[in-house]
């Protein structure tokens, strides 16, 4: 039992620590108040905060994942790395943009991934996890998703965004978030890397299947919808580039690659792990 609390300590650290950050950013940034709507930088300090919860939150992972008898994952450690992964990005992303009005709804987020792995402990050993193929592969999927979740939340929030410009209703946190312009220059560039990360999952998949995972490549449920988030995204892109797509067209693509890529692993490892047990 003391094991197991030892094990959980560091996911339940870092969903504290990124739940009193989010809070923190919520009140600094969002909530309304009598004092003049300006825009706060993020300060050296916040950085450090959100820098020890990711350090903490990726030492859980590590010490969970990797063992004596090899590697063992699960749809809530798949989730808890994409988040984690995904609040880095983003870290690196406050050096060079504003960031800090998109923290109050990404780390109330992180902490609730940082815990799915102590709600749901299940976990499966992967196979050839060795080997190094594998690894890349494996490394390739996950920024892949993490960059299309960034993607998704930023889709949302330039849905908001647009429309309280829209309507004219000038908030605390519309002023704290970056220029429409900016977001959406961003989205597209995370678009754009989560894309040729995710062909060259595919690609990998296609080409080295025996290699990478033991058998010859299978048309199951998860193959397929990878390809056709694979599909929706390529649209997106060429759409924007040809067309000009932007505003709510490219949101709704975004959103719909996401949810369909959502269900590519993430779905199928829930009811694998969860609802079946296995």
């Amino acid at each position: 039992m003391g094991a197991i609390v030892i094990q959980l300590m560091p996911h339940i650290l870092a969903a504290a620590l990124y739940g009193g950050l989010g809070y923190h950013f919520w009140n600094s940034r969002w909530r309304e108040t009598d004092k003049p709507r300006v825009a706060v930088p993020m300060q050296s300090w916040e950085r450090a905060a959100i820098a020890l919860a990711m350090a903490i939150h990726a030492y859980g992972i590590e010490d969970a994942l990797f063992s004596d008898v090899g590697m063992r994952f699960s749809f809530s450690f798949a989730l808890s790395l994409m988040m984690v992964l995904a609040v880095f990005i983003y870290w690196l992303e406050s050096f060079m943009a504003r960031m800090e009005g998109l923290q109050p709804l990404v780390l109330p987020l992180a902490a609730v991934c940082a815990l799915l792995p102590a709600v749901f402990p299940h976990v499966h050993l992967v196979a050839h996890a060795e080997a190094t193929g594998f690894k890349l592969h494996f490394l390739a999927a996950m920024l892949a998703y993490s960059l299309f979740t960034l993607s998704a939340l930023h889709a949302i929030f330039m849905g908001f965004t647009e429309r309280a410009l829209h309507q004219r209703s000038l908030t605390r946190s519309l002023t704290s978030l970056p220029p429409l312009m900016t977001m959406e220059s961003l989205l597209f560039r995370m678009l754009l890397i989560g894309f040729i990360l995710l062909t060259l999952t595919l690609g990998s998949g296609v080409l080295f299947s025996e290699q990478l995972f033991g058998k010859a490549l299978s048309l199951d449920h998860k193959t397929l919808f990878a390809f056709a988030a694979w599909v929706i995204f390529a649209i997106l892109l060429v759409g924007r580039h040809v067309r000009g797509w932007r505003g709510r067209t490219a949101l709704r693509w975004t959103l719909s690659g996401f949810a369909v890529l959502l269900l590519a692993y993430i779905g199928s490892r829930f009811v694998a792990g969860v609802l079946l047990g296995r």
